[in-house]
Order: C-alpha cells, then sequence, then structure tokens
C-alpha cells in the first residue's frame, strides 16, 4: 500500500507500483491541472512539488510527474496546481503571473506557477537570477518568457521581507500558499512508513528508465531505491567524498563542502539538465544508464572514481568507474549488483578540476560533447592527469593515452597542442542528431583547449592554440 498527501488529502493504494505519479494525478484523482506534454521530463507542464522530510525538516523540491514512480512520493506530501488555490483569490504567483501577462494558451502555466511556489517556499535570500532558475525547467511556447520573467520578478520582490524564522507562517500569511500546509508536517509525521525491498529491476529517481520503457514498465518487477536511508547521503573522510547511490544533483549542487572544495562546481552542475531532472535523478542512475554522454559520468571519471558494487548476498567490490563501460551500454557488473556508493578525492591546493559541454541550446538538452579534466601540479610540471570525454563513441570515454603523455610535461602551448593531437586518435565518433563527426572532433579540440586556457590563463592563451 502506498500513503501520501496529495494537496489535503491522505490517499492510499494499491495502485501498480509502475503507475506514474503523473498518470495517478490525472486519471485517478481527476486533477488535470497537471498536464500531459512530452512525458520525458522536457516540457515541464506536469510539473508539481513534493514535500519531504529530511532530517527532521519538510523541504519541497519542484518535480516532473510524468517521470516519478508513484512509490517515490510514499509517505510525502504531493502539490499540484489545485492545492496552491487560495479561496477567492489568487495567490502571489499566480497574481504575477496575471499582472505580467505571463500565460497565454495557459497550457504550461500551471508548471510555472508550480515552480513559482516551490521557490517561494525553498528561497532563503530572494534574487531573480534564482527566481528564473527555479522556473529552468519549465517551457512555453507562447510568450517570449519576458512576461514570465517579469513575473518573476514581481514573485521575487515580494518575497524580500520573507520570515525565515517562520517560513511557513509567513507565506500563508502573505498569500503565497494556503493554510492546510502549516498541518502537513504533522501529518506526515504520522504515517507508519516501511519502504519495500521487493524487485528485480532496480530504479532510482526514474528520469532515465520511464523515458526509455515506458511502454514496458507495467511488466517490470521493479526495486525502487530512491528512499532507502542506507543508500542516500554524502560523507568527508579526509580528502575524500564519497556518494551514496540515490544521492541527487540537487544534494551535490547544494552541498556546502563540495561548493567550496570546487571551483565553479555551481555553475558546472547548472549545466546538467534542469531544475525539477536534478531534484529527482540519482547519481548512480546517470552512471549505470551508460550513456556515452552522461555528463556526471564524464564528470566522476575526470575525478578517477570508483566505484563500490554491491550484489543481493551483500557482497561487495570496488572498481574504478574508467573500467566500467566494457561497450555501449555494457557494464562491468553482474545482473544481481548495483552501485552504492562513489568516491572521489577533493582537488587539494595543487589540484585543479574544470568541466566543458556543448548542446544545441545552454541549458536542458543533451550534450554533443562533454568532457572534463582534473590536472594535478608539482611546480610548473604536471604531477597526474585524468582526461574524460562523451560524445565521441560507444562509451564514456576515459582518456587515459592523452592523460599519460600530459603526465610530467610542463604546461606550455607545445605541449597542449601534442596531447591534443593524442586525444584526437583515443576518439571514434558517428554523426547523428547531435552533430556530424567532423564536428564533434573540432568540439574535442575545442574543449580541451579551453580546459588549460581556463585553468592556466597566464601560461596559455587562444592565440597560442588556434
Amino acid at each position: 500500500m502506498i500513503e501520501f498527501l496529495l494537496n489535503n488529502r491522505k490517499i492510499q493504494t494499491d495502485k501498480a507500483p509502475t503507475t506514474t505519479l503523473l498518470d495517478f494525478i490525472r486519471y485517478d484523482e481527476n486533477l488535470r491541472g497537471t498536464k500531459i506534454g512530452c512525458r520525458e521530463g522536457d516540457c515541464g507542464a506536469c510539473t508539481v512539488l513534493i514535500g519531504t522530510i529530511n532530517n527532521g525538516k519538510l523541504d519541497y523540491r519542484s518535480a516532473t510527474s510524468c517521470l516519478t514512480p508513484l512509490p517515490n512520493v510514499h509517505g510525502k506530501h504531493v502539490v499540484t496546481v489545485e492545492g496552491l488555490n487560495l479561496p477567492n483569490k489568487l495567490n502571489q504567483a499566480q497574481q504575477a503571473m496575471v499582472d505580467c501577462s505571463g500565460t497565454q494558451c495557459g497550457f504550461c502555466t500551471p508548471g510555472f506557477v508550480n515552480s513559482m511556489c516551490g521557490f517561494a517556499l525553498n528561497t532563503t535570500q530572494p534574487t531573480l537570477e534564482s527566481a528564473i532558475s527555479a522556473i529552468d525547467g519549465n517551457i512555453c511556447r507562447c510568450t517570449g518568457y519576458k512576461s514570465i520573467e517579469r513575473a518573476a520578478a514581481k514573485l521575487t520582490q515580494e518575497l524580500q521581507w520573507k520570515d525565515v524564522n517562520q517560513p511557513l507562517s509567513w507565506l500563508v500569511e502573505h498569500d503565497f500558499i494556503p493554510d492546510y500546509f502549516l498541518e502537513v508536517e504533522e501529518k506526515l509525521q504520522s504515517f507508519n512508513i516501511q519502504y519495500s525491498t521487493e524487485g528485480q529491476i532496480p530504479i532510482g529517481g526514474g528520469t532515465d528508465l520511464y523515458v526509455q520503457k515506458h511502454d514496458d514498465l507495467h511488466d517490470m518487477n521493479m526495486a525502487y531505491l530512491f528512499d532507502r536511508s542506507e543508500l542516500n547521503g554524502i560523507t568527508f573522510e579526509g580528502s575524500k567524498c564519497t556518494l551514496k547511490s540515490a544521492v541527487t544533483v540537487t544534494d551535490l549542487i547544494e552541498n556546502e563542502t563540495l561548493l567550496n572544495a570546487i571551483p565553479n562546481w555551481y555553475n558546472y552542475l547548472k549545466l546538467v539538465s534542469s531544475t525539477p531532472i536534478r531534484n529527482i535523478g540519482t547519481i548512480a542512475g546517470n552512471l549505470a544508464n551508460g550513456s556515452p554522454i552522461g555528463d556526471f559520468t564524464i564528470i566522476l571519471l575526470a575525478m578517477n572514481a570508483q566505484l563500490t558494487l554491491t550484489n543481493k548476498n551483500d557482497e561487495s567490490r570496488k572498481l574504478p568507474l574508467k573500467d566500467f563501460y566494457l561497450s555501449y551500454k555494457v557494464l562491468n557488473k553482474t545482473e544481481d549488483e548495483i552501485i552504492t556508493e562513489i568516491a572521489f578525492d577533493l582537488p587539494s591546493k595543487s589540484t585543479q578540476f574544470h568541466f566543458e559541454k556543448v548542446c544545441k541550446r545552454q541549458y536542458l538538452d543533451i550534450a554533443s560533447v562533454n568532457t572534463a579534466i582534473t590536472i594535478t601540479m608539482n611546480g610548473d610540471v604536471i604531477q597526474e592527469a585524468h582526461c574524460s570525454i562523451g560524445g565521441v563513441g560507444p562509451i564514456p570515454k576515459f582518456l587515459s593515452q592523452t592523460s599519460e603523455y600530459l603526465t610530467n610535461k610542463s604546461i606550455e602551448p607545445k605541449v597542449v597542442l601534442r596531447a591534443e593531437e593524442t586525444l584526437q586518435t583515443e576518439l571514434s565518433p558517428m554523426s547523428d542528431a547531435r552533430g556530424t563527426k567532423e564536428y564533434k572532433r573540432l568540439l574535442a579540440r575545442q574543449l580541451f583547449f579551453a580546459h588549460f586556457i581556463a585553468l592556466f590563463p597566464e601560461s596559455i592563451k587562444m592565440s597560442d592554440l588556434i
């Protein structure tokens, strides 16, 4: 039995666990404000808010309900646009959209309103940049976005006086959310929640499997891993960071230790999908997907990450991530093994990390080519290098020969040029919807150069390489 709060009502259902939250909301509960758009997590028309008690605090995140398995909201609060309505008036997000002419056909509007209300619930330091970031997973084909941005600016202005000590009470008092939100935490704590460990096919956030296997899901026996406590958390021991497998990209983008240890960490991770997907997509899922262009796969390859694989007998083994990919979508794991941990070393004072990605649009898109590098210096000499690249072969590529060539070399243009020649020998791109093989080789060259121009601006100039 799956139990959760849907707006202000307790739901108990024995619906097939493979059912998406979107389908349950629309067809079982007849809440039609949550729209069916792409069913791939791209358009944002199906955006809802999911409230979860974490460390004694109720947190709300936007999520694409079309990719959310029903068991992933077990014991949580699901908010649709109907659950944000106030009696006899519009809430602040709805009013801002009206005042700024932020809606035309209206199909996308519920998703935008939910994302804006999620921003109001979460923000402690409201800025226009963070408000626009909160709606980066919502697409509109009518307005040209500027009117929606003005609505986000109006909402941000109204949030400047938000009481961070009593946020829910303040938001209710100032017409951002209805008053039943004040009772949600107490209601959720009264649930007697137990999570099933049954199932054969592992699934985390659902952001890949529900796209790739949507028509086959009803016949699958799934093991739902997203909320298992033993698979969640980020820990640090000395310079080593260990990620549990169900950690999301949002967990990483908000982690203060990582933000402080890795320059531009926030900007790198903003290039990974969109806010609603980052809120539910797991790191292990990104790796186990086996995609040649998985963003986090490329990042962690360059960080020389190590996996812990655990089978159903609770037997574990460790494996370098660079040895995990055997051929296209073929992984170095047994059928009953799952990724339980990912470990990597934080950059030291002598180590620098850099990530580059090119895609058809800046955000919310799959890479044409993505690449990362970690370089450890000993004075003016490269002590160690780890380079990775995606989109140029059947698997996420760890550039072993290029990395080896860079070791014990100085940072100077002729070394970078020669390393790029080595890099080209390791690539085997093919033409596809994201570019021709010639274009991908060119991108690989330019992005490889970009690493050194960004990390060593005093030694490497663009004019030295191009």
